[in-house]
């Protein structure tokens, strides 16, 4: 039986969640990423992309390209929260897929053509992620994920492409090599200096050619110009750690400021475990010195997801592996060995008083954005990105910490 392969692409997703925050920034070129001499772009809208911008590209130098562009730092959380609403349609409506990136999905629909046809049952899914989400989607259909993949790009901006059976080489030929997955830049270069351009002079070449040229990576591309491609879909399943990491714009010795920075970082994570019904049984702390030397410490714990109980640890670990005095280039934190789970009440620790403080904070969380509520030592850490503040100007709910 011929396969069916469905590639989805949230189409310049972090512009597209931040222009639903703020309904200011349609059709404004957009910058999102690193904001700082060190950052990057992590992804630009389209509207920057006419003055050389691209997602990887120096955050300075897009500036300097694009100087009316808007700048946004980003949040991973939310970003995470908007994909996960697109992952549980697509896990109501297909048999099987993939999720290969947060915004990037694959579906098998081979066989699903006996009851509907796949391109109208691939139209309706993603007119209803389009309702549901307000998040542009494009898609590309064909026999297997290379081609289809390709499709999703040609498709693009918000639209949608079939390839029928036995017209992948006649699609792919017009093509630039560049489009075809795995030619990066320096592959480009390697093939354009042999006169290579379009995808049609490699599917005339004999196989062996381009081996020879780039071994077995010449192989692969040679059989992905001519459009075979057997690699399967590989079943979604839920992530097993969750984790995030800041690299500073200068480097840092302040212990103040890194300490609040972490206890930010933990906040964030544990907010995110409960909000996903999951608990951690393992966490670990990672610095990267001036040096570039990097150092983790890891602990397994009894499964949980508080932040009362994760700070200290995660503290404690810092303590133990920040012994060398010298300048802090990055911080990091993850939660490994997830489960399924709600945090269990510790009858010996745990006060009515915490617990109604978490419901309050994680319903105060899910209405306004992960970092509208935060302990007074993180108000000045920055270190999950900028918040979508909806409180008109007002500053986020801020927890003082109080001795009992």
């Amino acid at each position: 039986m011929s396969k069916t392969i469905l590639h989805i692409d949230l189409d310049t997703f972090y512009v597209s969640v931040e222009r639903l925050l703020n309904r200011e920034l349609q059709n404004k070129p957009l910058l999102v990423g690193g904001t700082g001499d060190r950052g990057v772009v992590a992804a630009c809208s389209y509207e920057t992309r006419g003055f050389g911008v691209h997602s990887g590209m120096p955050m300075r130098m897009a500036k300097e390209l694009c100087p009316e562009a808007f700048v946004i730092r980003g949040n991973a959380g939310t970003y995470s929260k908007h994909s996960d609403m697109v992952t549980e349609i697509i896990k109501e409506q297909v048999p099987l897929f993939e999720k290969s990136s947060i915004d990037e999905f694959y579906a098998d629909l081979t066989g699903m053509d006996r009851f509907f046809g796949t391109y109208k049952y691939a139209s309706e899914m993603r007119d209803r992620i389009i309702k549901e989400t307000g998040l542009p989607i494009s898609f590309g259909l064909s026999c297997n994920k290379v081609v289809s993949k390709v499709a999703t790009g040609e498709a693009k901006p918000n639209n949608k492409i079939k390839v029928d059976k036995g017209l992948e080489k006649l699609f792919l030929a017009p093509l630039s090599i560049k489009k075809i997955p795995m030619v990066g830049d320096k592959t480009y270069q390697i093939l354009r200096n042999l006169g290579l351009r379009q995808v049609k002079t490699i599917q005339e070449m004999p196989m062996d050619v381009m081996q020879r040229v780039l071994g077995k990576n010449g192989l692969i591309i040679w059989k992905r110009s001519n459009g075979i491609d057997n690699t399967p879909v590989i079943p979604f399943c839920e992530r097993k750690s969750i984790s995030t990491e800041r690299t500073f714009e200068r480097d840092t010795i302040d212990v103040v400021k890194l300490k609040g920075i972490l206890i930010a970082m933990t906040e964030n994570l544990a907010y995110q475990l409960r909000r996903g019904e999951k608990l951690t049984a393992c966490i670990s702390v990672k610095l990267r010195y001036s040096d570039f030397n990097t150092y983790s410490k890891q602990l397994r714990i009894p499964y949980t997801s508080a932040d009362h109980i994760l700070i200290p640890k995660i503290l404690s670990l810092f303590n133990a592996l920040y012994n060398r005095r010298l300048l802090v280039r990055l911080v990091g934190i993850r939660f490994s060995h997830l489960v399924s789970g709600n945090y269990q009440i510790n009858l010996f620790e745990d006060t009515e008083e915490t617990l109604n403080l978490y419901h309050a904070m994680d319903t105060i969380r899910n209405r306004y954005g992960d970092r509208s509520v935060l302990r007074a030592v993180a108000m000045g850490s920055k270190s999950i990105g900028r918040m979508h503040n909806p409180f008109n100007g007002k500053p986020p709910v801020v927890l003082a910490h109080r001795k009992r």
